[in-house]
């Protein structure tokens, strides 16, 4: 009986090659899409910071305006009109600029993803791109997307993976448990 060929026959079968892992997702970009990951992205930018105080400050405004005019029985509608645009337009933003980029976007043509330890890489029908963690080293999951984004404040870099995308419904796990591994999660 050799039993130094089966514990080395089994010692093969427990060391793996340097195998690295993929998730694939091909899609044809959205409006909704780019909406998700913007508004993700308000909520770590310092500028979507601001906006998000913009608002609230212009809420106060508002309530406060409406009880002096309650009070008084005066109502001057040209702040009150120009408070609510204000609000209304910086609510809107999001979708407003998603629409920009989608324009941009949809000229590409089909997206075809492939995230790996290594980074990401965007081939599409014009051109390819390979993004790599240090460029944008982290990530928000919305219920429709995963937003990479840069380090910057304003973070100005920003890649879309839809989850729609992927070619099974387990892929999502396996790509969550993928950027986990190799970004940080805000």
């Amino acid at each position: 009986m050799d039993m130094g060929g089966e514990a080395a026959q089994g010692a093969q079968q427990n060391v793996r090659p340097d195998v690295q892992e993929s998730v694939e997702l091909a899609y044809l970009p959205s409006v909704a899409d780019f909406t998700s990951a913007l508004r993700a992205r308000r909520r770590i930018s310092r500028a979507g910071r601001t906006r998000f105080w913009v608002i609230g400050f212009a809420a106060v405004f508002v309530l406060a305006e409406a009880g002096v005019a309650l009070a008084g029985n005066r109502v001057e509608l040209f702040p009150l009109i120009w408070i609510v645009g204000t609000v209304a337009l910086l609510s809107l933003t999001p979708w407003l600029q998603a629409r920009q980029v989608f324009r941009l976007a949809e000229r590409q043509g089909t997206f075809r993803v492939t995230v790996t330890d290594a980074g990401v890489a965007v081939a599409t029908d014009n051109t390819t791109a390979t993004v790599n963690w240090v460029a944008q080293p982290r990530y928000r999951e919305t219920a429709d997307v995963f937003a990479l984004f840069s380090a910057d404040r304003n973070a100005v870099g920003f890649t879309v993976l839809p989850k729609r995308a992927v070619q099974h419904p387990a892929d999502v796990d396996r790509l969550r448990a993928l950027l986990d591994r190799n970004l940080t999660r805000v």
